[in-house]
């Protein structure tokens, strides 16, 4: 039994190592969305500003600045989680460009329902 964990352990560590292999390069254009609002409301928490049920200015800047997941929404409705590079030190590259229409090339994952974009610079469409 002890053999058989350690196997089964060791195959889906494997796994883990090989899924950005995976992973088809895409350029996806969207916008910068706070994660978390937008699946809570996504009729109003598409910009910086969302009701949390009241309103609250800069909402998305403020969680972005805490590290929270920031997202691109495509125009199809698609939301697509920003890893990366993009998303380090309490998503600063990202931080200026919230609520903004951008262009991201980078490694697509998509899986059980869930996509992730993972990159290191994103393109200024429109603001």
């Amino acid at each position: 039994m002890t053999r058989f964990l350690a196997t089964a352990a060791a195959a889906l560590f494997v796994m883990a190592l090989a899924m950005p292999a995976f992973a088809a390069t895409e350029t996806i254009t969207g916008q910068i969305i706070d994660q978390q609002c937008y699946m809570k409301d996504t009729a109003n928490n598409k910009g910086n500003d969302h009701k949390m049920p009241s309103d609250m200015a800069g909402c998305a800047a403020m969680c972005a600045k805490k590290g929270m997941p920031m997202a691109l929404l495509t125009s199809d409705g698609k939301v697509y989680t920003i890893a990366g590079d993009l998303a380090a030190n309490m998503n600063a590259k990202l931080v200026p460009h919230i609520a903004h229409t951008v262009s991201i090339t980078g490694d697509v994952v998509s899986a059980q329902g869930k996509n992730t974009i993972t990159a290191a610079e994103l393109k200024m469409v429109s603001k």
